[in-house]
C-alpha cells in the first residue's frame, strides 16, 4: 500500500495521507516528480515501460518520474525514483526543479539534469523499466508521432530540451 501526503491548492501539506488509488476529495492534491537526464551530446535518456505496467505500458518516457510518497520532499521524491528505477545515485539536497507543471489532481516537479551516463552501469527495475537508451529531441518527437512514446505535447518536450542548461524565462 502506497500513501500519499495530501496537499492543497496553495501545495501546503494539509496533514492528510491518502492511498494511493483512492478517489479524491475536492480540493485535494498530491505531488508528482519527473527527471530528465542529458549528456553532452543533447540526448535525454529514456526508459521504456515494462508491457506488464498499468498505465502506458511498453511505451518510451522521459528518464524517470513518479509520485512523491508521504513523507516525501520533491527532491527526496526525485532521488528515490531515480534510484529505484534505473540504479542512478544522484543526491538532490540542493536541488530545485526547472519547473512545476500543474495537473488536475497535482503538481509535477520537473528536474532536468545535465550528467553522461554509462547505460551499461544503470540497473534497471524490473517491475517498471525494461530498456533505456538516449534519444535526441527529434527521434522523441519522432517517436510520439508514431506513438511508441507517452504522448506528451511535442512544445512539452521542446521545452525540456530548451530550458535543460538554463534557469528562468530569459535567454542569455
Amino acid at each position: 500500500m502506497e500513501l500519499w501526503d495530501v496537499y492543497d491548492v496553495e501545495r501546503k501539506k494539509t496533514n492528510r495521507t491518502m492511498v494511493r488509488g483512492e478517489e479524491f476529495q475536492a480540493g485535494d492534491y498530491h505531488l508528482v516528480v519527473h527527471v530528465c537526464i542529458f549528456n553532452s551530446n543533447g540526448e535525454m535518456l529514456i526508459q521504456q515501460r515494462q508491457p506488464f505496467k498499468i498505465g502506458w505500458s511498453n511505451l518510451w518516457d522521459v528518464t524517470v518520474g513518479g509520485s512523491a510518497t508521504a513523507g516525501d520532499s520533491s527532491q527526496t521524491a526525485a532521488q528515490r525514483e531515480l534510484y529505484e528505477e534505473i540504479g542512478l545515485e544522484l543526491n538532490f539536497e540542493n536541488l530545485r526543479p526547472h519547473f512545476t507543471s500543474h495537473f488536475e489532481r497535482g503538481f509535477d516537479d520537473i528536474y532536468l539534469i545535465e550528467k553522461n551516463v554509462d547505460l551499461h552501469t544503470l540497473k534497471l527495475q524490473y517491475e517498471e523499466v525494461q530498456a533505456v537508451k538516449w534519444a535526441s529531441k527529434e527521434e522523441i518527437l519522432a517517436m510520439i508521432k508514431t506513438g511508441e512514446f507517452i504522448p506528451y505535447y511535442e512544445s512539452w518536450i521542446q521545452l525540456l530540451f530548451d530550458t535543460r542548461k538554463q534557469r528562468g524565462t530569459i535567454r542569455r
